[in-house]
């Protein structure tokens, strides 16, 4: 019967042998992620027996990661922003990239919820539910709906809420963009897919052949929801509403120039942690044209 430490070892060795780029983290959070260990408590406690069950259920972990199944599939949740999220087969895999677009939005939201006393949003393709989720949980005063084309997203959205105690403050809507949508809203995100569709062949085969192509493939320029969004959105937001989008790291000026044309105003772009251009933040500009008629 193995040990913890050798388990980790055996998990380490076989990844090194595949190229697999960060072995030993991999190894360690893996086999700590199934047995509910932190990482401290994987170094420490290296003596443990493991029992037969646990030894098969590492073995068939390490099976799936050699097939390129991303480590946190595998464990079923991600962190993010402080929350654990569930990840289901229709979910999008939230990444640190995103929590960009949660920091950027989070200082605009307390702002209107001061002035206004409450907000509402609305986060669309929400997935796990991760963007709308983590503002919930940091503005006491937010209301948010998400909104998925995938049921299985919807699902899971609100069983993300459920397990981070905003259940109460969030709802889910079946809705391609807004085509049933109802109501206004101070603020709508959304990390919309915006791989241009010639490149999905190419990508990660931990990202291609694991996150749903419906939350990858953006159009054959990669804008298509961009559009539809753009188009939209004024319908739907109230006066001086904001909009807070992620994008891929060269679509900054293509995606302002959308919205640009549909009358909202770039306020703010943020780059993420690895200097790409990765948030936009727009204002419905509409409000402003009025006032300088006026």
């Amino acid at each position: 019967m193995k040990n913890l430490a050798e388990a980790v070892m055996a998990a380490k060795r076989r990844f090194a042998e595949a190229g697999l780029a960060d072995a030993a983290f991999e190894a360690r959070y893996l086999v700590g992620g199934l047995l509910g260990l932190s990482n401290t408590e994987v170094f420490t406690g290296g003596e443990r027996l493991l029992t037969l069950a646990e030894t098969a259920r590492i073995g068939d972990a390490i099976e799936r990661r050699l097939r390129n199944e991303p480590v946190h599939r595998i464990l079923g949740a991600r962190e993010f922003f402080g929350l654990t999220l569930k990840l289901s087969k229709e979910t999008l895999e939230p990444r640190p990239d995103t929590e960009t677009l949660v920091e950027a939005v989070l200082p605009h939201a307390r702002k209107i919820a001061l002035e206004k006393g409450a907000l509402r949003l609305l986060d669309m393709g929400t997935g796990t539910g991760a963007i709308a989720l983590a503002l919930a949980k940091a503005l006491p005063e937010l209301i948010a709906v998400g909104s998925d084309i995938s049921r299985d997203a919807l699902d899971t959205a609100a069983a993300n809420a459920h397990l981070n105690d905003v259940a109460d403050r969030f709802s889910t809507t079946e809705s391609r963009w807004f085509d049933k949508i109802e109501g206004c809203f101070d603020i709508i995100v959304s990390n919309p897919p915006y791989i241009r569709s010639d490149v999905i062949p190419a990508l990660e085969p931990d990202v291609r052949d694991f996150d749903p192509l419906a939350a990858l493939d953006g159009g054959p320029d990669g804008l298509d929801a961009y559009r539809d969004i753009a188009e939209g959105a004024r319908g739907y937001l109230e006066p001086g509403g904001l909009i807070g989008l992620e994008i891929g790291f060269d679509q900054k000026e293509t995606v302002g120039t959308i919205f640009e044309k549909q009358g909202f105003a770039l306020i703010e772009a943020v780059r993420d942690y690895g200097g790409n251009d990765r948030v936009l933040v727009f204002r419905d500009g509409s409000q402003d044209l009025f006032q300088a008629k006026a």
